[in-house]
């Protein structure tokens, strides 16, 4: 589903959309606003690439942050649910991950995890691009938040 499509649909659902991102930069909020019109659905972005401004603005847990690191589904979890109470959105999407160059071997590069917060519920999932280089990383990352919204929005779940 192209961008304005997905904006449509959240605009005929009554939908507000927010981003809480880190690998992606912004990327995200970006492709979300470029559509005229998104203003109606677009509520706000957090880029919060580094450990404390994902405590300071999202709210998360440090002690998630020391047990599972950035790069994982319990921080990308809590990040789309700091993003859903600290917005006047109804949907949130958060991404975090490693978009390379390097990695290791427990989160190597191209491993980025997503989050998903609507109401009171909360789901996650990890892709592993693959190394596709930093910014092969980040637009993959980027195409498939935007499928996961498209989802989230036309299925509502």
């Amino acid at each position: 589903m192209e961008t304005a499509a997905l904006l449509a649909a959240a605009r005929v659902a009554g939908l507000r959309i927010a981003t809480a991102e880190s690998c992606t930069g912004g990327m995200i909020a970006a492709a979300l606003t470029d559509p005229p019109g998104a203003s109606h659905v677009f509520d706000r972005g957090f880029v919060t690439y580094s450990n404390a401004a994902k405590v300071e603005m999202l709210g998360v847990l440090p002690a998630t942050l020391d047990a599972f690191g950035a790069v994982s589904e319990a921080v990308a979890r809590e990040m789309a649910a700091g993003a859903l109470a600290r917005s006047g959105a109804t949907l949130a999407v958060a991404v975090t991950g490693i978009a390379g160059p390097g990695g290791s071997e427990f989160k190597p590069e191209g491993r980025v995890c997503f989050a998903l917060a609507r109401g009171g519920s909360v789901t996650s999932e990890t892709c592993d691009f693959g190394a596709l280089g930093r910014d092969g990383v980040r637009r993959a990352s980027l195409h498939h938040a935007l499928a996961l919204l498209a989802q989230a929005v036309t299925t509502g779940a």
